[in-house]
């Protein structure tokens, strides 16, 4: 989306930016084996010749060269007014334990910016960042991200993250055949600079519904908005695993049919599932709070635990049903 005369000195500063907004677009990866590292490494390499990232502490992590976009268009606001920024935004894929793959854009903007275009070498040496003509309305534009009030060239990051994912799927490795059906879930998130002493806080996570999440983050000043992609990344993947979890439970019917059947429903859970649960792995030490905020309201790894122990012990129940019939067998064998 880049265009128009570029004016502005290459040397001149960038003040610090004071927003920073993306989404994550988080699925099953459509393939019926786990990727190893080498697959996985083959199939996020998005840039030739750019090194693709790979983690197997504490799980098998994978994440793709970082891909900048440019973009000279206008912010989403809540009140519909224009405001024109020009810079890149951060597009990212991840796959993890080979399994879940997500696709995410982010950028971070700046509290102000001149009111003509700078030289795009300016903007290439900023990358991520996004610089507002004149002052940055950042609660009017947070809100705006937010709220999905998205308008005819207005900055779409999900739109870029969708793509991106879209471009992955095609990949002909895969062979389209993932072990269940699942959900893709979007995760919309803005994060505002708080006073200086203040501590990172959550300041909401809702579903929106139709798969679709939001966050409000505060961040203190210096925090990289890397960090922050970070953040939204693994809070979307452990949601999106909680969602999928709930649901499988739910069609499952356990507790309400012959427990065997449940069981057989709940094997891809068991298989694919319950050993991706770590949350903050990957987390900024600094930022940890905000996934503290999580487990004391609304309680994801209790709700997560409520579930796997359910699972297990119907299992259990099973497991002892069917040794019972087997020494019932061979008393009768005996007889």
């Amino acid at each position: 989306m880049a265009g128009g005369a570029d004016t502005g000195e290459l040397t001149e500063q960038s003040p610090e930016p004071v927003l920073v907004f993306g989404e994550v677009h988080t699925c099953m990866l459509p393939h019926s084996q786990v990727l190893t590292g080498h697959g996985a490494a083959n199939l996020l390499r998005l840039r030739a010749g750019e090194q693709v990232r790979l983690s197997e502490r504490p799980n098998l992590y994978v994440r793709s060269p970082d891909v900048m976009t440019g973009v000279d268009c206008h912010l989403p606001t809540d009140s519909g007014a224009k405001v024109r920024a020009v810079g890149t935004v951060t597009t990212r894929v991840t796959l993890t334990e080979g399994r879940l793959l997500q696709a995410g854009a982010f950028c971070a903007v700046t509290a102000d910016g001149p009111h003509r275009r700078r030289r795009w070498g300016h903007y290439l040496a900023c990358p991520g960042v996004v610089e507002p003509f004149g002052t940055l309305p950042g609660r009017d534009v947070a809100d705006g991200c937010l709220n999905d009030t998205h308008r005819p060239g207005d900055l779409d990051l999900g739109a870029i993250a969708g793509r991106t994912l879209s471009r992955v799927l095609r990949d002909r490795a895969l062979d389209k055949q993932p072990p269940f059906k699942s959900q893709v879930t979007r995760l919309r998130w803005v994060g505002l600079q708080v006073p200086d002493g203040e501590a990172p806080s959550l300041e909401s996570f809702t579903l929106a519904g139709n798969g679709l999440r939001t966050a409000e983050l505060r961040l203190p000043a210096g925090i990289a908005a890397d960090a922050a992609a970070a953040v939204c990344h693994d809070l979307t993947l452990h949601d999106w695993l909680l969602t999928t979890l709930v649901r499988m439970v739910e069609r499952s019917r356990l507790g309400s049919i012959d427990g065997r059947d449940a069981l057989a429903a709940l094997r891809p859970a068991v298989d694919h599932l319950i050993h991706l649960w770590m949350p903050a792995a990957r987390v900024d030490q600094v930022l940890r709070p905000l996934w503290e905020a999580l487990e004391r309201e609304p309680g994801f790894t209790r709700q997560w635990l409520i579930l796997v122990q359910r699972i297990r012990d119907q299992l259990a129940l099973q497991t002892a049903a069917h040794a019972r019939c087997g020494c019932c067998a061979a008393l009768l064998g005996h007889e």
